[in-house]
């Protein structure tokens, strides 16, 4: 298979990035969109916006921001998988996706033994409304499911925290005795973490869930850990964040950058036509782009990415961590760390293929430059 096409026709990979820089350098709005890269990736992809004064957006920037929203609004008390690990002697999982957030949550953090030296008993695991299709895996402990259904989840967080502060909560589906045990139990902890998936909760819920540890941390120790979404999210945000001081859904048209969550969703600005160009990247899988509109696409991807739309330019990259080594932010550490290869080949990574098109940008615009002098 080649490595690039144009309008669907196999390329080189220096053809594509030229082919490239004439759509971006042509778009009155381009969008950086998908951004599921590793850590060089996204800032080659942030600086490239700059240059062009385009838009940036990651394709998980909504469930990010959720969680964003609140943390800015009114605080999230706030901990690390290791220290949940070591010090922890009650986690409550809450909702759907935390496997899918983290699938190595089951020996990494709930099948590990905390240290005795901070939790001298047992350790308590409980899930509020798991859904009927999470599991754990066999390596991860017992665990007490509390409901089930993740529909009925804000209703039983609210009854929960009336019932932390001693004020009346109502009737919620599920048994009296069961919220009762689950509300002694918090409030008994040493040191209580809990986890969730930041996809998978809306902003209410995250919300009313971050003013429970507030009130559990009147009397006691609790804590948050939030699980970002998949494709490096947590880890372009913090890109987008120490580049442009601003999160994802962030615009460089007007030269200063300018972050608004509604007015620079990708999807919207493509739907609306007030983008011409995108530049989809998706390299850790074949993720497809989310619009319904036909717009010039260039797609940096993995090699079997399958589009509704053939994209004018298609450059295909490698997977970081598997096929090239990179840095990324992973749940496990909960920061940046430096992923190896586990099958490295010669394939592009995303950072390598930008610096092409960039460089061809700079040639077309150099060009364009000494054709005006004369």
């Amino acid at each position: 298979m080649a490595d690039a096409f144009i309008e669907g026709r196999p390329a080189t990979v220096d053809a594509a990035a030229v082919e490239a820089a004439r759509l971006l350098a042509a778009s009155r709005l381009p969008v950086v969109a998908g951004l599921g890269t590793d850590i060089a990736g996204a800032r080659e992809a942030i600086a490239l916006a700059q240059r062009i004064g385009g838009v940036v957006d990651h394709m998980h920037a909504a469930a990010m921001l959720r969680a964003l929203d609140v943390a800015r609004t009114r605080g999230m008390v706030l901990t690390t998988p290791t220290e949940a690990a070591q010090r922890a002697d009650t986690l409550l999982l809450v909702g759907p996706g935390v496997v899918a957030a983290w699938p190595e949550i089951g020996p990494a953090l709930l099948g590990r033994k905390p240290d005795r030296r901070f939790v001298p008993g047992s350790r308590r695991i409980y899930w509020l409304c798991p859904g009927v299709a999470s599991a754990l895996g066999a390596e991860a402990p017992p665990v007490a499911r509390v409901g089930a259904d993740p529909a009925h989840l804000k209703v039983i967080l609210g009854a929960l925290r009336a019932r932390l502060a001693g004020r009346p909560w109502g009737r919620p589906p599920l048994p009296q005795p069961v919220l009762e045990d689950l509300a002694a139990a918090l409030a008994a902890a040493r040191y209580g973490v809990a986890v969730w998936a930041d996809a998978a909760l809306d902003a209410l819920a995250i919300e009313m869930l971050c003013g429970m540890i507030d009130d559990l941390n009147a009397t006691t120790r609790f804590c948050a850990l939030p699980l970002a979404p998949s494709d490096n999210a947590a880890g372009v945000l913090q890109v987008c964040a120490w580049m442009s001081g601003l999160p994802m859904r962030t615009s460089f048209a007007r030269g200063a950058a300018d972050h608004d969550p509604w007015r620079f969703d990708a999807r919207r600005l493509i739907e609306s036509g007030e983008s011409d160009c995108a530049l989809w990247i998706s390299a850790y899988r074949a993720a497809k782009p989310d619009w319904q509109r036909d717009v010039p696409t260039i797609a940096l991807s993995v090699p079997d990415a399958d589009f509704r739309r053939t994209p004018q330019v298609f450059i295909a990259v490698g997977r970081p961590g598997i096929d090239h080594d990179g840095v990324e932010r992973t749940a496990a550490s909960a920061a940046l760390v430096r992923v190896a290869a586990t099958c490295e080949r010669p394939a592009l990574s995303v950072a390598q293929a930008i610096v092409r098109i960039t460089s061809a940008l700079a040639s077309d615009q150099s060009a364009s430059h000494r054709t005006s002098s004369c």
